[in-house]
C-alpha cells in the first residue's frame, strides 16, 4: 500500500476530497491517502511541504507561487478551483469601522507570512489606492485566533473566505465591510517535486479519481444539504456559493502563472519571476 499525506484547509472546497477518501476509491489502487486539516491555511501548508509533513496540498494560488520562488521545492500539478476565491473583509461586531475606506492605515490580522491573508491585504491595498509599504499587521495563527484578535482590537480587520466567515457575520462575531475575490483561479493543486520522482503513478491515479468526482460533483443528490451540515452552513449560503465555484481538471495555464507573478512582484511580495516549467508538472 503507497500511503501519500495531503493537507487542505478545513472548508466546503475540499468536500470532495473527504468523500472520495471515505468510499475507499483510493484504496482500490493501493494508495491511503492521509488527510490532514489546515486551519491555519496556505503559509501553514507551505512550511508542511517544506517539511515533508505532507506530501501534496490543495493551496491558494499566490501562496504556492510564492513559495515555489523562495525555495519551496514543489510543483502546480493542476487547477483544482477555477473561479476566484471571494475573500469577505471583517471588522469586529463592535469596531467602531463601518467602510472599507475607513481601514486605511490600520492593522490587519493575518494567519501568517506568506498566507493568503496576507497576501490579499496587498491585492486589496492595491485596488484600494493605499500605499501598500504602510500595511501593518498581527499574525493571528487561524480564524480562532481572528476571532480573539478583533473581539479585543489587537488588529482592525481580518480577510478571509466570504462563505467560511459567514456564521460568525450572522452570530455577529465579525461585521464585513467588504468583498475582494481574487484576480484569478483561488486554488491548486502543489506536490513535492520528491513524490514527483517517486510517485508519478499513483499521483497521477489520485488526480484522475478526484477530478471524476469534482466533474459530477454538483450533480450528487442533496448535495448542497450534505455541504450545509457538514459545515455548519445556511443551506442558501451553500447553494449560492456553489452556483459561483468551478473545479477544474485541468493544469493552470501560462498567462495565469505570469499574472500572479506580476502582481506580485509588483507588489515587492516576490524579488524575481520564474518560467512556467519551474512552476509546475505535467504529469
Amino acid at each position: 500500500m503507497n500511503t501519500i499525506k495531503i493537507g487542505g484547509v478545513p472548508e466546503h472546497f475540499n468536500l470532495p476530497w473527504h468523500l472520495t477518501i471515505e468510499d475507499g476509491s483510493f484504496l482500490k489502487h493501493n494508495i491511503t491517502l492521509e488527510w490532514t486539516d489546515y486551519p491555519g491555511g496556505t503559509g501553514a501548508m507551505c512550511e508542511a511541504l517544506r517539511t515533508g509533513d505532507i506530501d501534496m496540498a490543495i493551496i491558494l494560488t499566490e501562496g504556492i507561487i510564492k513559495d515555489i520562488i523562495a525555495g519551496n521545492p514543489c510543483k502546480i500539478v493542476q487547477t483544482y478551483i477555477q473561479t476566484p476565491l471571494i475573500w469577505g473583509i471583517h471588522v469586529g461586531a463592535k469596531s467602531k469601522y463601518t467602510t472599507l475606506s475607513e481601514l486605511k492605515n490600520t492593522t490587519a490580522a493575518i494567519s501568517r507570512y506568506g498566507s493568503g491573508s496576507h497576501l490579499m491585504a496587498y491585492v486589496n491595498a492595491q485596488n484600494q489606492g493605499w500605499a501598500t509599504s504602510d500595511l501593518k499587521f498581527e499574525i493571528v495563527k487561524n480564524l480562532d485566533g481572528a476571532i480573539e484578535t478583533l473581539t479585543n482590537n489587537k488588529a482592525d480587520y481580518f480577510m478571509w473566505e466570504h462563505f467560511t466567515t459567514k456564521p460568525l457575520v450572522d452570530d455577529q462575531t465579525f461585521r464585513r465591510v467588504a468583498d475582494c475575490p481574487t484576480p484569478w483561479p483561488c486554488f491548486v493543486i502543489a506536490v513535492r517535486e520528491e513524490l514527483l520522482e517517486t510517485k508519478k503513478e499513483q499521483l497521477q491515479i489520485i488526480l484522475d479519481t478526484i477530478n471524476t468526482v469534482t466533474s459530477d460533483f454538483k450533480q450528487i443528490p442533496s448535495i448542497d444539504k450534505t455541504l450545509a451540515h457538514r459545515y455548519n452552513q445556511k443551506l442558501e449560503d451553500i447553494q449560492e456559493w456553489l452556483k459561483l465555484t468551478e473545479w477544474s481538471q485541468s493544469l493552470i495555464k501560462n498567462e495565469t502563472l505570469s499574472k500572479v507573478q506580476d502582481q506580485l512582484y509588483n507588489l515587492n511580495i516576490i524579488n524575481k519571476k520564474l518560467p512556467p516549467e519551474k512552476l509546475i508538472s505535467e504529469l
